[in-house]
């Protein structure tokens, strides 16, 4: 009999699994379906040797030294400021938008003083914003809004930025400064050895049993207690149907030069299939004569990966809430079990927050409240 079962040993999971096992003294079985640990975060070395991220790049940023402190007990750090180019008009110019990404663009030389009134002359007043095209052409415009955001939007996403929550483009944010990284956080970096790393040391303690490969519904041993981070339609048996979720899918490739591309990702917003290449090598600092790239091709079909933020979805998404709210014993942790697109850091401080809440809630086993 274990204390607690954790379906899925990635960020929420491996996060709730070490923390029941070495500050409760539990006993916990995690399970994946999956034949390795680390979700999306999962990275390996390919055939060459070189360090890939198998689901796509996959970069921490954060603002809690919390979540700081916390992963630091599992990794070292390399630091790393992530710088994204978008290809446009025939150019390489910096996402999020900015000083330099304009002047680029079309030949002009604007000051960073000029640039506030530059965007406003082309900016659509926009009464009341309630989607991913409302906050783009509010603040840059139609035209820049067609160059960097329609395309990509309606690649990634199967839809029309129009159609799409407001939240999928508020994450990009427009700076009039020339400020290149892609997120503006006080701790950017890379776990030092890879996340695979990182998550071994997280699960490696001697209340953890770990079994990859492994369904959920296939697992017979006894538990008390439930922490599920899979997709919540599954788990209820797609009882109000499937939540609709967009998927990718990854062309890996291994070039025989040192180096491919100006910086670690650049986008696609105007043609090709392909979202966006990742070439790893900015990521994880590896010395090596070849470069591995990934080519990112969003689905409809395949493993769910970003929640479509829409308000039906939501809607549909609150009725199976109101069933886990209902559950005793059963936690949902998660992107998929709460149906929200987070960061890792988000995921690992919303694991965090719901360990405090069960060590408030249950009582602590006897040999761990000595």
């Amino acid at each position: 009999m274990y204390d607690w079962l954790v379906v899925g040993a990635g960020f929420a999971g491996a996060t709730l699994a070490e923390r029941l096992a070495s500050q409760r003294g539990e006993r916990v079985l995690v399970v994946d379906r999956r034949p390795h640990i680390g979700g999306n975060a999962f990275d390996v070395a390919n055939a060459d040797g070189l360090l890939i991220h198998q689901y796509g790049p996959h970069i921490f940023h954060t603002n809690s030294d919390m979540i700081v402190d916390y992963l630091s007990q599992f990794t070292e750090w390399r630091p790393y400021e992530h710088r994204v180019l978008a290809s446009v008009d025939g150019q390489l110019v910096p996402i999020p938008i900015n000083l330099t990404t304009i002047n680029k663009l079309y030949g002009l030389s604007l000051t960073e003083e000029e640039v506030p009134a530059w965007l406003a002359a082309r900016a659509e007043p926009v009464e009341v914003i309630k989607t991913s095209e409302d906050v783009v052409v509010s603040v840059v415009g139609r035209e820049l809004y067609e160059k960097f955001f329609r395309g990509y939007t309606r690649k990634q996403w199967g839809l029309d930025p129009s159609q799409l929550d407001k939240s999928v483009t508020a994450r990009v944010p427009t700076r009039t400064n020339t400020d290149d990284r892609y997120f503006g956080d006080s701790f950017q970096a890379m776990p030092k050895e890879g996340y695979t790393k990182m998550f071994e040391r997280m699960l490696d303690h001697p209340n953890i049993e770990l079994r990859t490969g492994v369904e959920f519904k296939d697992v017979t041993d006894g538990y008390r207690n439930l922490i599920f981070t899979g997709p919540i339609d599954e788990y209820f048996e797609f009882q109000h149907g499937k939540l609709p979720y967009r998927s990718l899918r990854f062309e890996h490739v291994t070039l025989d030069q040192e180096w491919h591309q100006p910086v670690a990702v650049v986008n696609y917003p105007q043609d090709q299939d392909y979202t966006r290449i990742t070439e790893y090598k900015y990521l994880t600092g590896q010395e090596h004569a070849k470069t591995a790239l990934t080519y990112e091709y969003p689905s409809a079909e395949g493993d769910p990966y970003y929640p479509i933020p829409r308000d039906e979805n939501y809607q549909q998404f609150k009725k199976y809430e109101a069933l886990a709210n209902a559950q005793d014993k059963v936690w949902f942790v998660g992107r998929l079990a709460t149906y929200r697109y987070y960061n890792m850091d988000q995921i690992v401080g919303q694991a965090l927050a719901t360990f405090r809440r069960i060590d408030e809630r249950l009582e602590r086993p006897a040999a761990a409240a000595e």
